[in-house]
Formats: C-alpha cells, structure tokens, sequence
C-alpha cells in the first residue's frame, strides 16, 4: 500500500539550560586616574570573548565591564573609568554534540558599586545566562493514498513549520558634528547609546530593519569656563542583512543582542576634532515560520482486508495569536534631595525588566517596571553633577483571544520612548512607551503514519456478523467509523440512503447498512 507523503520541516528545542554569575570584587582605582570623591553613574555589560560547545556542555568566556562615572576628590573633576572582572562558566546542555547552533542570551539582573575609598571600588553583580539549543526535524506527513479501492480519514491540519533559522549580523556606523557654538572635543568622558523602536521586517531574501540610535555623551573640552561639555542627540538608521529564503509572508521570531559598541572623535574637515563616529553591531538570532496547511492521512480502510497504521505521535505547533500592544506610562517622581537645586536634566535611560506573566481571559498579562537612571546638574560649580534612580511599574494585557493555560506563548518588551521633563517643584515628569510583542501557539498532537501493515481478514468473525441491519445513529458517530465496523464503505452507506457528502449524521436517526466483503466469502 503506497502513501503519498510531504516533507515538513519544524523547530525543536533539543536542549536549554540557565546558570547565575555572582560577582563581588574589590577594584583599585589605576594611577593614571583621579581619586574617587562621589560616584554619579554607572552602567555594565557582557562582553563574550568565546562560546565552545563540547559534548554535553557550553562553555562561555568573557568580561562582566563595568562603567563608572564620578567626580574627582580634588577640584570636583568629573572623570570615567572602566572595570573588567573576567569569568568562565559552563552550562550543562544534554544531548547537544559539536555543530549545533546556541542561542545564548544574558542579562545583568543587579550591579552595584561602593565607594570604600578614594582608590577602591567595591562592585556586585549578578548576571543570569540563558542558553538553547534548537535542531531542525524533517517529517513526513502522509497526504494521500496511490492505492485504489482503499478508504483514507482525513483530517484538516494547520501548523507552523520553519521557513528559515539563520545567525547574522548588523552594523550601525554614523557621524554626527556637533554644532558650530559648542567647543571643540579634547577627550570623551562617558556615553550612552540605545537602540528605540527597532523594527525588523522580512522582505524577498532580506530582512530590513530601521529605528533610532540614542545617543548621550560627555566630553572635555579646553573651555574654561566649562570644561565638561554634554550633548544629547538621535539618529534615524536602516539597513538590511541577507537572509535567503526569507519572503514577507513569514512570521519573524528575531532576537536581537547588542555585541559592540563604541564612540569615538575624529578631526572635521578643518583638522578640528568636532565629529562623534558611532559604532554599534546588532547579533540576529533570526527565526521565520510559515503557517502551513494539509490535508493528514490519519485512518486507512477497506473492507477486503485489514489494515495496521503503523507510525507515531508528533507535536506541531498552530498559531494561536500575534500581537503587538504599547503600554504608555505617565508618573511623576520625587527628585531625591541634593546639595543645591537642580538646573537642568541632562539625560534619561532606561530599560524593561518583565517580572511576571501569566494567561488570563482572552489575553497575556505582564507585570514589570521600567527602571530609570536620570542625569541631572545643580547649582554647585565644583560637584554639579549628580544621579538619580526610580522604577515605574506597570501592568498589561496583551490580548490573545482564544489562548487557554496549556499554551505557549513568547512575550517581547522593548523600551521605545523615554522623556523626562522638570515639573514643578521638586518633581520630574517621565513619559515612556514599553512595546510588547507577543506570539502564541498551542500545541496539538498528530498521528502520523508511516507505514500500513496489511492482513488477511478474520473471516469467522465477519461471518458471525449480520450482512443487513439497520443502524440508529449515536452522538459523535461518523460514517467512517459505521462503515469500518460493519465492513462496507462510506461511499456505500451514502448511496443505500440517499445522503449526500457534505450531510451530517443526527443522533437518533435510522440508516441501512450492508455488509461488503468482495472476494472473501464463499
């Protein structure tokens, strides 16, 4: 018995694994730089300097980096400096063996920096790794029969299967010029660079993508009146990547990492040093499904013999939803106090923490915060810099009509848009945009057969059997199931009682059927 079968292909999650770095060292201040007299600011980052898979295991190696922004002990010099604690960690991954494909992603969950000293720094920091590794299936789902005079069940099937699975990279790199009234850059003290509103789009084997480059940087200049310039601006990108295969009808799974990032000033035109070249490159971990439907041999019939499918379980995923919702926040909070009132905000950052997310009716609700850092500079000439820290906390639904508690579902947060703006008195305004993306699948078990083993029929049993009767229909009955019980057919069923194809059984409803078994009895 011949089966006509497809090829599909599918992603499976063929191990995973997440592990905590606990650091707490203690870093002297290099002689090259002033002595620590308040810390402003600070901000952290993984630098991965080698990802190995061996057997059964991942190793990672790099740089927990830690910035650090603070005013000099002597003559209120505000001045950076920058900590490596180095570390090694191995992630325990089964079943995994040189040539797979990880995907490793990581977050600082907490840094903190104190001052013991003017030339010692205590930091603290947690940071959480979380890796995958994913193998592509080929499945082959029987859609049909070559075989004549033998009944095939069919079962309408919809599902995700993987277009393309492909790692690249995307590189930012612009210049900006500062304007013609500011002073000349003599050196950089600190920067910040964020991506807003990315948008990532598949086209004819490409994937597009656009957003903006936030950029806030602190540098030196040979102004005396003001030595520590700062400068905030943002620039509009696109670019693209190659990605064969890739058309705009596939449903995007991307993740996006930050692996580099630098500033850095160059000499104008004149030999002047007024341009800021900023540098960033974006890991794509990218991931295209394509919504895919058949028609599934699930049962196969005939009343001349007996036929065994033969096959096994498989778990496909069907789309339940895909969304994309923003949360806008509006708060007010209390500046904390300092030494002098506040003249002017220099700049904002802020990121999404997810803390919780749980099905509710016809949605995903998500719990979190976006956590603040704002800059800001006060009437006192020889400390005029100062930081504050503040959290907003928010709570979503994302709607996903029709999701129920056995599904799966993958919940996205970016921070979009961030403003902060003096209100009155002793309060700032912060306006912010969260963008939530949410994909949702459910997860549906197939039979699907590989092969039909056939035998001969039990013929006492058949002959023990009525060859006429009339037949009340039960609930849930289907002319498959009558017709296989009484070894006849469907088609033979129809045509004893006048019903046409698409003509539903009701329950309690009389129908003649006749045993058929050519060929058998003599």
């Amino acid at each position: 018995m011949e089966l006509k079968k497809e090829s599909i292909q599918v992603l499976r999650k063929k191990s995973h694994a997440r592990s905590q770095i606990t650091f707490d060292e203690d870093f002297n201040v290099p002689d090259a730089k002033p002595d620590v007299g308040r810390l402003i600011q600070h901000k952290g980052r993984i630098i991965m300097e080698d990802v190995r898979l061996t057997d059964g295991k991942g190793i990672l190696t790099g740089n927990l980096e830690a910035d650090v922004l603070y005013v000099g002990e002597e003559r209120g010099i505000v001045s950076s400096l920058t900590v490596k604690l180095p570390f090694e960690e191995t992630l325990n991954l089964k079943n995994i063996t040189n040539g797979d494909k990880m995907c490793l992603k990581w977050e600082i969950e907490d840094l903190a920096i104190r001052l013991i000293h003017s030339r010692k720094l205590n930091i603290k920091a947690l940071v959480t790794f979380c890796a995958a590794v994913d193998e592509t299936n080929q499945i082959r789902i029987p859609v049909a029969l070559d075989t004549p005079d033998v009944s095939a069940r069919k079962k309408q099937i919809r599902f995700l299967g993987l277009g393309v699975h492909k790692k690249d990279t995307l590189r930012i790199k612009d210049e900006y010029t500062i304007a013609s009234n500011r002073p000349d850059i003599s050196g950089l003290i600190w920067y910040t660079m964020d991506i807003r509103g990315l948008e990532l789009k598949s086209g004819e084997n490409t994937v597009k993508a656009r957003g903006e480059l936030s950029v806030f940087v602190l540098y030196e200049s040979e102004d005396t009146e003001a030595p520590v310039q700062w400068l905030e601006y943002s620039m509009p990108f696109s670019g693209e990547v190659e990605c064969t295969g890739c058309t705009e009808e596939l449903i995007p799974d991307i993740t996006v990492s930050v692996m580099h990032q630098s500033l850095e000033a160059k000499p104008d035109a004149d030999g002047e040093e007024r341009i800021f070249v900023s540098d960033v490159v974006l890991e794509l971990d990218m991931k295209f499904f394509r919504e895919e439907e058949y028609e599934l041999v699930t049962d196969i019939y005939t009343p001349v013999r007996e036929c065994i499918p033969e096959g096994k379980t498989e778990i496909l995923d069907r789309l339940l939803v895909r969304n994309f919702s923003r949360c806008r926040l509006s708060e007010r909070i209390q500046v904390k106090e300092t030494q002098g009132k506040i003249l002017q905000l220099c700049h904002s950052r802020g990121k999404v923490k997810i803390d919780k997310t749980r099905i509710v009716e016809n949605g995903v609700e998500a719990q979190g915060v976006v956590l603040l850092k704002i800059l800001y500079i006060i009437g006192n000439d020889s400390m005029p810099f100062y930081s504050m820290e503040a959290m907003l906390p928010f709570t979503y639904v994302v709607e996903a009509r029709g999701i129920r508690e056995d599904s799966t579902y993958q919940l996205k947060a970016e921070l979009e848009q961030l403003s902060a703006a003096m209100a009155d008195g002793n309060e700032i305004e912060i306006r912010a945009s969260v963008g939530l993306n949410l994909l949702a699948v459910s997860k549906e078990e197939v039979f699907v057969i590989d092969k039909v083993e056939e035998k001969p029929l039990d013929m006492k049993k058949i002959q023990a059997m009525p060859g006429i009767l009339i037949y009340m229909v039960k609930p849930g009955d289907e002319l498959w199931d009558i017709a296989r019980r009484y070894h006849t057919s469907v088609e033979e069923i129809r045509e004893l009682n006048g019903l046409n194809e698409n003509q539903e059984l009701s329950p309690g409803t009389p129908i003649l059927v006749v045993k058929k078994v050519e060929g058998q009895i003599k």
